[in-house]
């Protein structure tokens, strides 16, 4: 069993490839406007919305996810934290980019 601080360092070590791979796969202008801070704080919203909506409970060889629906959600909890405003159409990118690291990283 892992000790706490290697499973942090693991969790660390994979918040750094999926921000590589995100800043690949981002249009240049987003990989701009987007600090690291910033896809990291998207990316734990995103993960909110899965755990809230249920849709990890799906059965099933096939999940569908409706990338607007989530960046909308993500766009939502900018604004209920108080956060400066985010497009949902900038956010879409990042939630297709994370969605295409968690399906290559199964």
């Amino acid at each position: 069993m892992a000790s706490i601080d290697d499973e942090l360092l693991m969790d660390e070590q994979e918040n750094q490839r999926e921000l590589a791979f995100l800043r690949r796969q981002l249009p240049s202008e987003l990989k701009q406007r987007f600090s690291d801070d910033d896809l990291l704080w998207m990316l734990d919203a995103i993960v909110d919305y899965y755990y809230t909506s249920g849709i990890l409970e799906q059965q099933g060889d096939e999940i569908d996810i409706d990338l607007e629906l989530v960046a909308q959600h993500v766009c939502r909890q900018a604004e209920a934290e108080h956060r400066s405003p985010l497009d949902p159409q900038d956010v879409f990118f990042v939630v297709e980019a994370d969605l295409d690291f968690q399906e290559q990283n199964l």
